[in-house]
């Protein structure tokens, strides 16, 4: 029996409106990413960069996407981006139907050669691919794999030869996963202190570091300051700079390791401890995490001199770890053992308390330092306006009550040059205030009106809430623990004081009357 002729050709519009639709939470967003960007999208949708402006000069004419300068994560200076408009969205919204009927090419579990709807081929694959993912697999490929590790984005090739479907490959893609340098990031303002912290950490045996704070509060640009400091030191320093995403597996951060180590079993790299047993060498096996742990062990020391080379320190720094599952906390507690043993150290961030360690990890043996980021200091917020031209009436002490000196906040005022820029609003909003269940924000507009910590229970009270304090909102710092009682961060504070309006006046007798 022949197999199924399915050819896949998307066209180059449609690529990029659909692209454009996944990525339409970046809608008017002050600070985006580089998927939103020429470079960005020309990788995603495998164009040549001029090819993206011509489409987008077309499109724009047709009204289906408005062009915007915006500040690009990573980024030192502005950006061309685009976006969706509202007739865009339309359009996309009928083509989008007929992209999910294009019939694709999987080879299933159990090898099987179907032929599925686009839209059914990433819960078959069990994977997160989206469906402009898949629909460029399909295209550039012809046949997507069961067991298939790849998951980011498909670059053209200078043949655009189709491959035949194979096994998997063993630390395909990985090189693309990673970083030898942390990203280029905003200007550190302050953190002398952190920064000294993160110095003693390196100079100590504390094998992990964890820096952890609400989103924005400058964990990325600090941890990249530090890294870029610590280089120009000790240049001789190997460097993987992982960054998160929400798609990653635990499988896709340990292989990108073992690639950044030069481990593999081809001509340019070497495994005499057989490390490349733990993967999965076939579609649906896990991760050997004790095999991986120990074979990288005996790798990292080499007792035996099977390399023949020595082992240089390298520092591995995993960005945004709270997009990772609970399974991420296997593999992290993995490396913490390898870091603890061998010439490897460990920079984990985070916007949440990381709970694979024992807190005595952190008080009593030494393993992991922690650095939880709150705002800067009214001496930092005062020394980095004076630097910038504002109104004369905003002074730092109004700024930093204001934002709380959340490090974003005072860059909105610096580049627009009010205290609480609408941008500032909606950057609370759609990170973290509309993201929490109801019972949440109602904990903490009730603190908003509080002129004082309130006690837990007499807060539980006034909120009707039954249990105790929500580890999610003390975890990830929106919510603090005092001796006094509960308390709001000031950024936060301010947010939920412009728009609690009618309430307020009922919230802060509810307050009353539970005190």
């Amino acid at each position: 029996m022949s197999l199924p002729s399915t050819k896949v050709t998307v066209p180059v519009a449609d690529r990029i409106l659909l692209h454009l639709w996944e990525q339409d939470h970046q809608a008017d967003h002050y600070l985006v990413s580089r998927e939103v960007t020429r470079p960005g999208i020309a990788e995603i949708c495998a164009l040549h960069p001029p090819n993206v402006s011509r489409t987008m000069s077309d499109l724009a004419s047709g009204g289906l996407v408005s062009e915007h300068t915006r500040v690009v994560r990573g980024e030192e200076r502005r950006q061309k981006t685009w976006q969706l408009t509202d007739e865009g969205r339309e359009e996309v919204r009928y083509r989008i139907d007929t992209l999910r009927e294009t019939k694709v090419l999987l080879r299933e579990r159990g090898g099987n050669l179907l032929e599925v709807r686009a839209d059914e081929a990433g819960s078959k694959l069990e994977t997160g691919l989206t469906l402009l993912q898949v629909l460029m697999h399909a295209q550039h490929e012809g046949v997507l794999n069961y067991g298939d590790i790849r998951f980011g984005a498909i670059i053209r090739s200078e043949n655009d030869e189709v491959k035949k479907p194979g096994s998997l490959k063993l630390l395909a893609g990985a090189h693309s996963t990673y970083h030898t340098r942390p990203p280029e990031t905003r200007t550190v303002h302050g953190r002398e202190e952190e920064v000294a912290i993160l110095d003693e950490w390196s100079e100590s045996n504390a094998a992990m570091a964890v820096i952890s704070g609400i989103a924005g509060c400058g964990k990325t640009t600090l941890a990249s300051y530090w890294i870029d400091h610590t280089l120009v030191s000790n240049p001789d320093l190997s460097v993987m700079y992982y960054p998160c995403q929400p798609w990653d597996t635990t499988l896709g951060i340990a292989t990108s390791l073992l690639h950044r180590l030069k481990i593999s079993s081809d001509k340019t790299g070497k495994d005499p401890y057989g490390v490349l047993d733990s993967l999965p060498m076939k579609p649906g096996t896990s991760l050997d995490i004790d095999l991986y742990r120990r074979r990288l062990i005996a790798h990292l020391l080499d007792e035996e001199g099977s390399r023949g080379e020595p082992t240089k320190d390298i520092l591995v720094i995993l960005d945004d770890v709270h997009n990772i599952g609970a399974e991420g906390g296997y593999l992290f507690g993995a490396l913490l053992q390898i870091a603890e043993k061998t010439a490897m150290r460990l920079l984990l961030v985070s916007r949440t308390n990381l709970t694979f360690y024992d807190r005595r990890d952190v008080h009593t043996r030494g393993r992991v330092v922690e650095l939880r980021l709150t705002g800067l200091s009214l001496e930092e917020v005062s020394e980095w306006i004076s630097s910038i031209e504002l109104p004369s009436e905003a002074p730092a002490e109004e700024i930093h009550r204001a934002t709380g000196g959340h490090p974003l906040a005072v860059e909105l005022l610096e580049l627009y040059g009010k205290t609480l820029h609408e941008d500032w609003l909606r950057f609370l909003d759609e990170e973290i205030l509309e993201v929490l269940p109801d019972d949440r924000r109602e904990l903490l507009a009730l603190l908003a009106v509080a002129d004082r910590p309130v006690p837990w229970d007499r807060l539980a009270e006034a909120a009707n809430y039954d249990g105790t304090p929500p580890e999610d909102l003390i975890t990830r710092g929106l919510m603090l623990e005092l001796e006094d009682g509960m308390w709001l961060h000031e950024a936060l504070r301010s947010r939920l004081l412009r728009e609690v309006g009618a309430p307020l006046e009922e919230r802060a007798n509810k307050l009353r009357e539970s005190l």
